[in-house]
């Protein structure tokens, strides 16, 4: 089963949550192996300026997800497909227009993930 790194507890000030799936990492993960969940459609990987306009220091509550398929947690965060790994429980900040439009020509509908967008 694949796993995001736990991110170590001395650098919980650099910590940033992804835009659009919310798992939280160092910019240097991001930067060595990009969005474990989103890297497709993110690019992250490599690029200090993707991770700086797809990532956010700006976000509330941590959830740990050790068996999303099966945590009704991750279900709710909408987290359950994605890999094990630190959440963010909301995230400020949308996703830049270039990866909307990539989601809306694949059918799929962005829901921001600073729970303005209730269900």
């Amino acid at each position: 089963m694949a796993s995001a790194a736990i991110p170590p507890q001395a650098r919980a000030r650099q910590l940033r949550a992804c835009l659009l799936c919310s798992i939280i990492q160092t910019p240097v993960d991001f930067r060595r192996n990009g969005c474990p969940n989103c890297e497709e459609l993110m690019q992250m990987k490599g690029s200090p300026d993707r991770i700086q306009v797809c990532t956010t220091t700006y976000f509330d509550g941590i959830t740990a997800v050790i068996d999303p398929e099966h945590s009704w947690v991750a279900r709710w965060q909408r987290t359950s497909k994605y890999v094990r790994g630190m959440y963010a429980v909301r995230v400020k900040g949308r996703i830049p227009e270039d990866v909307e439009a990539e989601l809306e020509s694949r059918g799929i509908k962005y829901r921001p993930r600073d729970q303005t967008d209730q269900d």
